[in-house]
């Protein structure tokens, strides 16, 4: 794709920062070589992302050598940001994408990595989905983007991303879409500690060569190992596995997220699919972690959103983007501190930072409050919501 015309169509992405719900003009032709050339970069990449903390760091001066680290994604090393961002469902929120981008900053500054669910519900679906693409294509080795279960057209023909589609262009160009995320890889693995997926885990799942194995391009089955990864959701009421009230794939008690951690000498699981009240919960004594980054989602839930940072320690830390009628709550730029379990630690506007799997007991969350003006919040119509797509949210431990 010329260089010349990518950058073109971020900029004019980009252009509408301050103006939410405006929208981006671009024509049928280069959406359909965004989709093009990223299916092939998705398909050139692993079904598991392998993205490494640093070894070794030269030829760069004392200031940049402070925020560079390398990247492994199964060829050869390169040097890219220190810390990586992980954003999870989006959601057609073009305009908080764009708060969230302000805050972590625009690629290539900042290295991504978003747990999928771009499109369906908000009102943006294109203007995300191809800045999201175009940032694939510019980057390709430190901008990932993970499959959701939103991210198949059997779900985004009936929540919203179809009609978007059709409205603005025509029922092709959602086909092109629709061959495009069924190239999506599907799973990372954060210097094989941190394991990263939409949904969660699978009954199937013994081994990970079983996901790099799964092959693409491909549509999401209603039953087996990809569906559970990008449906399943932990439950602190059930033991083992247990029937899922969205209709779709398991449940998954604290028991088997230990289990699964021990067996495969990993530290975190970090997923996504659920909306949950402060941007991120914890579950399974902080042995798994819900991200959502989209607040007010729809217009009609009272979340923050929330997405993690790690560092090349593998320190992760939660930076919030509050809810717009929260922002009284709190002075610009304050900070306040707590312990995660603790009542004050579900405060909108904090940062926490951790190790995964550590105790606790010494742990502080530091509040940082990320801003954003009221007008942020766009205004959704009424809309239906998937069975149980609120149901069973992981709690604080």
């Amino acid at each position: 794709m010329d260089q010349g015309l990518l950058d073109d169509i971020i900029n004019r992405l980009l252009e509408v920062r301050g103006r939410p719900g405006k929208q981006v003009q671009l024509s049928e032709s280069e959406i359909r070589q965004l989709c093009l050339v990223s299916k092939e970069i998705f398909l050139q990449q692993p079904n598991l992302l392998e993205l490494e903390a640093p070894i070794k760091i030269c030829g760069w001066t004392s200031e940049k050598i402070a925020n560079h680290i390398y990247l492994n994604s199964g060829s050869s090393a390169l040097e890219v940001p220190l810390i990586w961002f992980l954003v999870c469902d989006i959601h057609g929120q073009y305009s908080d994408l764009l708060r969230l981008f302000e805050y972590g900053g625009l690629p290539p500054d900042a290295n991504y990595l978003f747990l999928g669910d771009y499109v369906d519900r908000g009102k943006q679906s294109l203007e995300t989905i191809c800045l999201l693409l175009a940032y694939k294509i510019k980057h390709p080795e430190n901008f990932f983007l993970l499959r959701g279960n939103h991210e198949c057209a059997s779900i985004n023909r009936i929540y919203g991303f179809y009609d978007e589609c059709k409205r603005r262009f025509n029922v092709r160009l959602w086909r092109t879409f629709t061959e495009c995320f069924n190239c999506l890889p599907v799973a990372a693995l954060i210097d094989e500690k941190i394991l990263c997926m939409h949904g969660g885990l699978s009954p199937d799942l013994n081994n990970l060569d079983q996901i790099r194995s799964l092959q693409r391009p491909t549509d999401v089955p209603d039953t087996g190992l990809l569906c559970d990864l990008l449906w399943s959701d932990p439950s602190k009421d059930v033991q083992g596995w247990g029937m899922n009230d969205r209709g779709v794939s398991f449940t998954f008690g604290p028991d088997k997220v230990s289990e699964f951690l021990q067996k495969h000498d990993l530290d975190l699981i970090c997923r996504a699919h659920q909306v949950v009240e402060d941007g991120y919960e914890f579950f399974a004594d902080r042995q798994l972690v819900t991200i959502f980054s989209a607040p007010n989602y729809c217009g009609e839930f009272d979340n923050a959103g929330a997405m993690m940072s790690v560092d090349e320690t593998l320190m992760c830390s939660f930076q919030i983007l509050k809810p717009a009628d929260k922002r009284s709550r709190f002075n610009f730029g304050g900070t306040a501190t707590a312990r995660p379990g603790s009542a004050s630690a579900s405060v909108f506007g904090s940062t926490t930072t951790a190790k995964p799997g550590n105790t606790p007991a010494g742990v502080k969350v530091n509040a940082l409050i990320v801003p954003r003006h009221k007008d942020m919040r766009a205004p959704y119509a009424l809309w239906k919501a998937e069975p149980g797509y609120v149901m069973n949210k992981p709690q604080l431990q």
